[in-house]
């Protein structure tokens, strides 16, 4: 009984493989398991044995498949079926009537249903998905000969997707001196938010609408709205540069202690985005603000970040702005500069 077990067992082994796919590499070695995805470069097989492995296009002699793999070409054009190879290239299986071949080199993505179907939700993903962000938080404490308090928080959040891209944010720096009979016991106490939606319609450029909102109760100025939109340009576009440059027009509304400004005002900025070393970053904008009823006033934001990591999760924060306005209260400074440092913990969601 035992040995009609085991001669069942490996006559019934070629039938398995037969429903297995299968890649024979130049060297002659034959690898069986399922094709699950690939790019240009290489191609990731699923095997018993030794589980996912990624094996080199130049390595690769033949493929056969026995389940569909969708694929994507150079020119754009997709192709789902059994996938074989012959000399003449790649043979895509639709049907029984239906094939088609293509050159190996012109393959730039191959995944099986279940990869297909992750990719598909990752091109339209759901509001409350592929967001990505960081939260930055300092905190300093004196006593002795002074007697202070600072802590500053910052939250930023995108989701970006093939082809739109929604970002928040919001901050807040608050700092008192606490020694008896101080003047101003308040050192600072600025808050600042904001959301913008940007939206690709070619490969470069993009319109964008965006909402931001200010407070700063030193400059005795109690809210700043400003709702604006426009059209940008990726001027660089790289996994380690961007740098876009925007203009645009906007509705200003800021209400100060003493007095209240309302008018239509331009919009002009350029932001930038650099990743360098393998664990720094680097983000820098500055954007103009022209009140367009009066050419002579105008507001100016600089600001700039960089964030170096200590893990996957954890990194430290140490940025600067810089706002800049023409007409500020009576008594009170054109410039207000911000130097912050602390924690930086990061999240995907």
């Amino acid at each position: 009984m035992k040995q009609m077990f085991l001669l069942a067992l490996f006559a019934g082994i070629p039938f398995l493989s037969a429903f297995a796919d299968q890649i024979v590499l130049r060297s002659g070695d034959r690898l069986t398991g399922t094709i699950v995805r690939s790019d240009e470069k290489s191609l990731v097989l699923k095997t018993d044995f030794a589980g996912e492995i990624k094996v080199e296009w130049p390595l690769i002699e033949k493929i056969a498949s026995t389940q569909p793999l969708h694929l994507e070409f150079k020119d754009g054009s997709k192709a789902a079926g059994t996938v074989s190879t012959e000399d003449s290239g790649v043979v895509v299986t639709e049907s029984a009537y239906a094939h088609e071949t293509r050159p190996w080199n012109t393959i730039t993505a191959m995944r099986n249903s279940e990869q297909e179907a992750a990719y598909q939700k990752s091109m339209h993903p759901g509001l409350l998905e592929q967001w990505k962000g960081s939260i930055n938080l300092g905190f300093s404490l004196t006593r002795g000969n002074s007697a202070t308090r600072n802590l500053n928080f910052a939250f930023k959040a995108a989701r970006k997707t093939r082809n739109d891209k929604i970002s928040i944010y919001a901050s807040s720096i608050y700092a008192t001196n606490d020694e008896p009979g101080a003047i101003p016991s308040t050192t600072a106490n600025a808050e600042q938010g904001g959301a913008r939606y940007d939206r690709d319609f070619d490969g470069r450029m993009f319109a964008f609408g965006s909402g931001d909102f200010q407070s700063d109760e030193l400059q005795d100025l109690n809210l700043r709205t400003v709702l604006g939109g426009g059209l940008g340009i990726h001027l660089l576009q790289s996994d380690s540069l961007t740098l876009d440059l925007l203009g645009g027009a906007n509705y200003t509304r800021e209400n100060y202690t003493e007095f209240l400004n309302i008018f239509p005002g331009g919009t002009v900025g350029q932001e930038l985005h650099f990743k360098f070393l393998s664990h720094s970053e680097l983000t820098q904008s500055m954007h103009f603000y022209p009140d367009l009823s009066d050419t002579s006033q105008y507001r100016l934001v600089f600001r700039v970040a960089e964030v170096s990591k200590l893990n996957s999760w954890l990194g430290w924060q140490t940025s600067f702005s810089d706002t800049y306005v023409t007409n500020p209260p009576a008594g009170k400074q054109r410039n207000d500069a911000v130097l912050t440092t602390g924690l930086n913990v990061t999240f995907n969601h």
